[in-house]
């Protein structure tokens, strides 16, 4: 009798917790907001350092121009004169980065090169925003796409306006 009582309630806990689907709602939703456009925050600080700050808060990292180190932390985001950093490098593996959030690379002259590996957020539609961002017509160099599952055949033709 006494061992019932005490199991019954620890029974009761579990089909109290929240299911697997609301947590993915939840990171679903955090990323969203992770990805959402601060446009006062470009006017700001520069577009350099707004999307260094929207990277890293996605889980990409960055390098500068003239710089070899990645930067991942983004409590160790560089400080200085505003637009002394400039971003030349994008590595987005694993980061939660979504078409929501492209706007930041609208004003990025010095990109040359973006990774993206194993990104569930990027699709078709994203790489169609790339191919259409006038400064990475003229800076892009190198673009990987690897394990994206969300991309098919027809966002990869869309970017047939890159060089």
């Amino acid at each position: 009798m006494m061992f019932t009582q005490l199991v019954r309630p620890s029974l009761n806990i579990k089909r109290r917790l929240p299911s697997s689907l609301g947590c993915r709602y939840f990171w679903g939703w955090l990323n969203a907001v992770f990805n959402r456009v601060d446009y006062e925050r470009i006017k700001e600080v520069g577009p350099d350092r707004a999307a260094s700050e929207w990277l890293l808060r996605c889980g990409a990292k960055v390098r500068y121009k003239g710089f070899e180190k990645w930067q991942h932390d983004y409590n160790g985001l560089p400080t200085g004169p505003l637009g002394k950093y400039k971003i030349q490098g994008i590595d987005a593996t694993e980061s939660c980065i979504m078409y929501r959030g492209f706007d930041y690379l609208d004003g990025l002259e010095h990109l040359e090169e973006v990774k993206l590996c194993k990104c569930m957020y990027i699709e078709d539609a994203c790489l169609e925003r790339i191919s259409k961002i006038e400064n990475l017509q003229k800076s892009l160099q190198r673009l990987e796409i690897i394990t994206c599952g969300n991309v098919s055949d027809k966002g990869v033709i869309s970017l047939n306006s890159l060089r």
